[in-house]
């Protein structure tokens, strides 16, 4: 990562306001116990790509523990996956020139891949797991509860994603795509 400046705490804050919000607010229910289709995830993609790892890890990881502890209290292991996601979004900045206003086939493409085994990762692996080490939890109810997040997460994240990266591509000045008039 480049410098870390106020702009990166500011968007600490910021995002993990909104991933709050996104979060306790703007769910769609799944069937499954405690498991919902989550808005803040494609926000969270939005915010790695940006300003990368620490700011979206942290954003991920203090938005959620927020949600968590302002409903029914803090559970710890997918708060974690939270910020492990987030981290990992922001890793796909290296991948992803989105601040030059690049985002093409490729970079979707990249996108899509990353997106995928992040949410799989996080979702399927981490957090189930962490639900056992931690809670003791039942590994059929938790590796469920994990598969449909994933999945569901994967698909949201993919489709909202794609629509927030490429409008926010298009308000950045691709390198080289001015030139001076003359007079």
């Amino acid at each position: 990562m480049r410098e870390f400046t106020v702009k990166h705490i500011v968007a600490i804050g910021i995002g993990a306001a909104v991933f709050f919000i996104l979060k306790r607010f703007v769910t769609i229910p799944t069937g499954v116990p405690n498991t919902d289709i989550a808005t803040a995830y494609p926000f969270l993609a939005l915010l790695g790509v940006i300003y990368g790892p620490i700011v979206a890890g942290l954003a991920g990881f203090i938005g959620h523990a927020v949600g968590d502890l302002t409903t029914y209290g803090a559970w710890w292991s997918w708060i974690i996956a939270s910020g492990f996601i987030g981290v990992f979004f922001g890793l796909l900045a290296k991948q992803i020139p989105i601040n030059a206003g690049i985002f093409g086939k490729k970079e979707i493409i990249k996108f899509l891949v990353g997106e995928t085994i992040a949410n799989l990762v996080a979702w399927v692996v981490i957090a189930p797991v962490g639900d056992i080490l931690i809670y003791a939890e039942a590994p059929s109810k938790v590796f469920t509860q994990g598969i449909v997040a994933g999945l569901t997460n994967a698909v949201v994240t993919g489709v909202i994603g794609i629509i927030l990266l490429k409008a926010y591509a298009q308000t950045k000045t691709k390198k080289g795509s001015l030139i001076k008039e003359s007079d």
